[in-house]
């Protein structure tokens, strides 16, 4: 036995790499991320590709490892060349993410310590940062210091903890679903939609409420509809409203919808994740007026705050109602009790989780807030710069944007708007210098500009503006 754990031991160190190793595999990784960095203004935000990565699949895992150069050579050709570069100031479409450098510099120190951010007991320190980064976030949206919340790995499933918390608060047990309703806009993001099957609320009654013509909730409309279903014995008890809708970017009434939720007795949740950090820029703050009404918010600092991909939030006012929802006690974990900090295995659903905060402490720390308040401020202005601009090409527009994302189509003198602008929105992929992306509004196929990158800057909506003009042209010809 012994001789044969000589031998494990021998083979298994080599998870460690010597220092020599480290300093050769780091400046392979550096090399490449730097050259990556410095071209990112050449590189295309979308590359027509017809391999689609399939390079992977003549590399399979194997016992014995390739080395750091082919490994980045397969990388750069499979997953970094093929379709949407998401860190390009090119990516207009969808809701951008971001991927500023100091991020990344944090999950490699996160990596590499391996801190456990789920319980206070094991890591204090790491659960501190992420607390306190939350109760910074509760700041900003008028959020009371009590407030609890979690670092998840997208809006996604901050949404869900959210419904799931409002579920339980509101005593929601199965034999009430099918008499319980909730309200929510039609252009809410599909992840509610989700997170609300997920947490076994399919069979409630979902009350899709009328929107006026800037794709609003009308408020009126859903305290009608809520009067209504009270007549009915229905049970109301969640309204769900967004700060940014993913189509057109619209805020709904957050405060007079707050209103009507806390007059009736409703929980009320506000999906904020791609608007929510507006609230750092002087406007945004008038527009998101009333979030603070709420009693949970989901958030995204991997959109609003330009890090890179797999870090939401969820506040929650009351965190007794979060802790209740998602807590969990195990003989094996006794030692872990008896703390007052929160912890974050007991306000979600994940027990083993990524030290998420330090991706997002590092960065505010090395930069300070005024850089993302005024790069957030810069995307407000570049919308309203391309609307203006963009009409001035002929092209219809959707509502002057709330936030930064804009509607547009053209519509041709003759033949189908639609197929006219499937044909556009291809050309302009094909040319590959910036991306967007399209959407169905009111049954016509229309244009989406998302402005939320971080590299995003005049030139790159002038270059934009400049490809429409040119594909407008020879596809009208």
């Amino acid at each position: 036995m012994i001789k044969r754990l000589k031998e494990l031991e021998k083979i298994s160190r080599l998870l460690e790499p010597t220092v020599k190793e480290r300093a050769e595999t780091r400046k392979e990784v550096v090399a490449y991320t730097e050259e990556f960095i410095n071209n990112i203004e050449t590189i295309k935000a979308f590359n027509m590709d017809a391999e689609m990565g399939e390079g992977l699949l003549e590399s399979p895992i194997t016992e014995k490892g390739i080395g750091i150069k082919k490994a980045i050579r397969l990388i750069k050709k499979n997953v970094d060349h093929p379709a949407l570069n998401p860190a390009s100031g090119g990516h207009l479409g969808y809701i951008p993410g971001g991927g500023i450098y100091y991020s990344a510099l944090g999950d490699y120190l996160a990596d590499v310590t391996n801190r456990y951010a789920g319980i206070f007991y094991a890591g204090p320190g790491a659960v501190r940062m992420e607390n306190m980064l939350i109760s910074w976030m509760a700041g900003l949206l008028g959020y009371p210091k009590h407030t609890a919340g979690n670092l998840t790995s997208g809006g996604s499933i901050a949404n869900l903890i959210a419904v799931v918390t409002a579920r339980d608060a509101k005593k929601i047990r199965a034999r009430d679903v099918e008499r319980s309703v909730i309200y929510l806009s039609p252009q809410a993001h599909h992840s509610v939609d989700k997170a609300i099957r997920i947490a076994g609320l399919k069979e409630c009654v979902l009350r899709h409420l009328p929107l006026d013509e800037q794709y609003r909730i009308i408020p009126e409309e859903f305290e009608r509809q809520l009067l209504l279903d009270k007549k009915n014995k229905l049970n109301p008890f969640l309204v769900i409203a967004s700060a940014g809708t993913t189509d057109t970017g619209a805020v709904d009434p957050l405060s007079t919808i707050g209103d009507i939720a806390a007059k009736h007795g409703l929980w009320y949740h506000i999906d904020a994740a791609y608007g929510g950090f507006f609230v750092l820029t002087s406007e945004g703050k008038k527009k998101l007026a009333g979030i603070e009404k709420s009693d949970s918010v989901a958030i995204d600092p991997h959109k609003g705050l330009f890090l890179p991909y797999g870090l939401g939030v969820v506040l929650v006012k009351d965190k007794k109602q979060l802790h209740a929802a998602h807590y969990y006690q195990a003989n094996y974990m006794q030692d872990a009790q008896g703390f007052d900090e929160a912890s974050p295995a007991e306000l979600s659903p994940e027990l083993t989780k990524h030290f998420r905060g330090l991706r997002l402490w590092l960065p505010l720390k090395l930069h300070g807030v005024k850089p993302f308040r005024a790069c957030l401020e810069e995307k407000l202005l570049l919308a309203k710069y391309f609307y203006h601009e963009i009409k001035k090409l002929g092209f219809e527009t959707g509502p002057e944007p709330e936030l930064s994302v804009v509607t547009y189509r053209y519509v041709p003198k003759k033949g189908n708007a639609d197929d006219f602008n499937k044909k556009l929105l291809e050309a302009v992929q094909k040319d590959g210098r910036v991306f967007i992306s399209s959407t169905m509004l009111e049954g016509k196929f229309t244009l989406r500009l998302a402005c939320l990158a971080f590299r995003t800057h005049i030139s790159t909506i002038d270059t934009l503006l400049e490809v429409l003009k040119v594909n407008v042209k020879k596809l009208s010809a």
